[in-house]
């Protein structure tokens, strides 16, 4: 459905960027064996704060595949040959801050737990780990002071606004652009 005045498309809607992320990042994450980056985006979700501040994932090991035979070939050949194992899960390779590892071993079955239910299959058995210091993280920017003035400035000017979150949202958006800059 496209509008006649500009020629859109009115089904477009605005999209967050973390949609664009993942699938730029996936072809980057199967490199390493991961099938999707949200494994790597979301690790402390996945295996909660205290986890996550000890060891990050590095890599999915996948077991070699078994090449398939032609299906012409007799019956007779499959009995001497050894029997085909099932698609394998994968090892997850750790990286583990020093002095960790210990615990890290011993939370290993929940760990697995997670990142399988997370993934939605059976896609992990075993962990490996590597125990050298963890990826520099970014820090996060903490808040700047609440500016009394500028947010009772903002509140006055979003009064007429109807829809709460969109209040909330224009509130916050107009008490940082209101703020005087820290000296």
């Amino acid at each position: 459905m496209t509008d006649a005045a500009t020629g859109r498309s009115k089904s477009r809607r605005s999209r967050l960027i973390g949609e664009f992320l993942d699938k730029t990042l996936d072809p980057l994450a199967a490199r390493q064996g991961f099938s999707e980056s949200s494994l790597l985006l979301r690790w402390e979700a996945i295996v909660g704060a205290r986890v996550a501040a000890i060891c990050e994932p590095v890599k999915l090991q996948w077991p070699p595949r078994a090449k398939r035979r032609p299906a012409d070939e007799n019956q007779a050949g499959a009995k001497n040959r050894p029997a085909e194992k099932k698609d394998e899960p994968a090892t997850l390779a750790l990286r583990v801050e020093p002095g960790f590892g210990l615990d890290i071993q011993h939370m290993s079955a929940a760990i697995i737990e997670r990142v399988n239910t997370h993934l939605g299959w059976r896609c992990v058995a075993k962990i490996t780990m590597k125990q050298e210091p963890l990826s520099p993280r970014r820090v996060r920017p903490t808040k700047p002071p609440v500016d009394l003035a500028a947010r009772r400035q903002a509140e006055a000017v979003t009064e007429g606004v109807a829809d709460e979150r969109l209040r909330a949202a224009l509130v916050a958006l107009g008490e940082r652009a209101l703020a005087k800059p820290a000296r």
